[in-house]
């Protein structure tokens, strides 16, 4: 077991080489500059819009450490995904770093690809190990993140939540961690399978401490997806965090910490399907109906947000609950559309952030129809495809998951389908709240007519062609169908 192994981590090499330039392009370039500060954005971006094409014309699975670290075509595919969420989230984040943190881009950039190097560990884990070290090298560079507007006094409240969270789930993951090596004798994926399955001579297979493992390392990792009862962190963190950041929570974080509990309870944990997959089913219910509930009585955005994240959880935990490869492909699908879809949102967002000084309230998008009619326009677009409304990409990606856990078969799988399905409903009418008040209620004050600048133009646009394109192309879903085969 030589060095060599880490030429194995094609993704993981090239990204630590992007943050190595990064850091010198941020050492040399002055900060007094504003030309100094393009070229920096300029030189990140580039340099990130080459990750996701080069992961993706990597066709063979790769292992490194023994198996510790497994690159499959999926894992591959889930990094090409979070690749582009942080790729539209470094273009949508220009107008704010130019605005209020020109002095620590440097530190903006690197605090994110560190993030971003940690989400890629975790997808490319085969072990306990190794997944937890992934973990935690995406949780700490966030906390940080989300603390940027370090004078903001809901800034740093959200960062004291946020890390005080990940502390707490992380010591319960651990625990539940330390349960599982304690059964079975391993921490890597397969071998803890074998070992429940009762294969291995020395262990007597399921028992209540492997159990009990189950249960501690799912709520830890509940805590990182916010699923309800484990939410209650979310909507502050989501409010007091940078816009920019609050949407890359959303998105790559979630995504990234979806597709590791659905590959480690489909490996790890297989042999428990008959506990995890009821457990599953009560959070999901909880989380889908619980979210939506809360969020129509919400007047700020960026809460109305974090509920909505709630929800869109749940309805991605649907996909693990299949536990095959429509079910892997469903998830990867679904993370694909929301990440063009919230990001689209959160854009917008930031676009009227930085124009009306600062207010996230709902009422600031009255009559936005009336003054900036174009903002107005994507962001519905945006709200139709969460909300899954046809033709956009947001109903097939719903329609996806839906199959994906009905094929089941059990009663309980077709009522929870039922009760997401009741529940897209509700989500309907309060998506519908913010449309209303862009093109229906009158004010007095509408927020007045301002040009976006062209990062702000890059992301929507490349955000609205996802959303219209991925429904449609079907090509996207049968690529991520094949490479889904576990």
């Amino acid at each position: 077991m030589g060095y060599s192994q880490f030429l194995n981590m094609v993704p993981e090499f090239y990204l630590v080489c992007i943050l190595l330039v990064v850091f010198f392009v941020d050492f040399i370039c002055s900060r007094k500059s504003e030309k100094s500060y393009e070229v920096f954005g300029g030189v990140t971006i580039g340099l990130m819009l080459v990750l996701p094409f080069r992961i993706a014309f990597l066709s063979e699975p790769a292992e490194a450490f023994g198996g510790m670290y497994v690159a499959t075509q999926a894992a591959n595919v889930m990094k090409v995904i979070l690749s582009i969420g942080t790729v539209i989230v470094l273009i949508m984040a220009e107008p704010w770093l130019k605005n209020e943190a020109k002095n620590y881009r440097g530190e903006f950039y690197l605090l994110m690809l560190s993030t971003l190097l940690g989400m890629f560990i975790m997808v490319s884990s085969g072990s306990f190990l190794l997944f937890f070290l992934g973990l935690e090298t995406a949780s700490v560079p966030m906390a940080c993140l989300v603390a940027m507007d370090k004078f903001k006094k809901k800034s740093a409240e959200a960062a004291a939540k946020y890390i005080l969270v990940a502390t707490f789930s992380s010591g319960v993951m651990l625990y539940g961690i330390s349960f599982v090596y304690a059964a079975t004798g391993t921490l890597y994926f397969d071998d803890v399978a074998i070992a429940i399955m009762g294969n291995n001579p020395l262990y007597e297979g399921a028992t209540p401490l492997t159990i009990m493992g189950l249960v501690f390392f799912f709520s830890g990792l509940a805590f990182k997806l916010s699923l309800v009862p484990f939410h209650f962190w979310t909507a502050d963190t989501y409010e007091g965090a940078p816009t920019p950041i609050t949407g890359y929570l959303s998105v790559c974080s979630k995504g990234a910490a979806a597709f590791a509990a659905m590959v480690i309870l489909c490996k790890a944990f297989a042999p428990l399907v008959d506990y995890w997959e009821y457990m599953l089913y009560v959070l999901i219910v909880l989380s889908i109906t619980i979210a939506n509930l809360f969020a129509i009585r919400q007047s700020e955005l960026k809460r109305f947000m974090a509920f909505s994240s709630i929800s869109q959880a749940g309805y991605i935990m649907l996909a693990v609950v299949g536990a095959s490869q429509a079910g892997m492909a469903s998830l990867m699908y679904y993370i694909l559309v929301y990440v063009v879809a919230n990001m689209a949102v959160f854009t917008v967002i930031s676009a009227v952030e930085q124009n009306n000084g600062g207010v996230t309230k709902m009422s600031a998008y009255d009559g936005l129809y009336q003054t900036n009619p174009k903002l107005a326009f994507l962001m519905t677009l945006a709200l139709f495809s969460l909300a899954g409304i046809p033709p956009f990409a947001g109903m097939f990606s719903k329609f996806f998951v839906f199959m994906a856990a009905a094929e089941q078969g059990s009663f309980w799988a077709y009522f929870v389908v039922f009760v997401a399905l009741v529940n897209t409903v509700v989500s309907l009418y309060y998506y519908l709240l913010i449309v209303k008040a862009m093109y229906i209620k009158q004010t007095d004050t509408p927020l007045p007519a301002f040009k976006s600048d062209v990062n702000t133009k890059l992301a929507l646009a490349i955000c609205t062609v996802g959303i219209a394109l991925f429904g449609v192309c079907s090509c996207i879903y049968e690529w991520l169908f094949a490479a889904s085969a576990m």
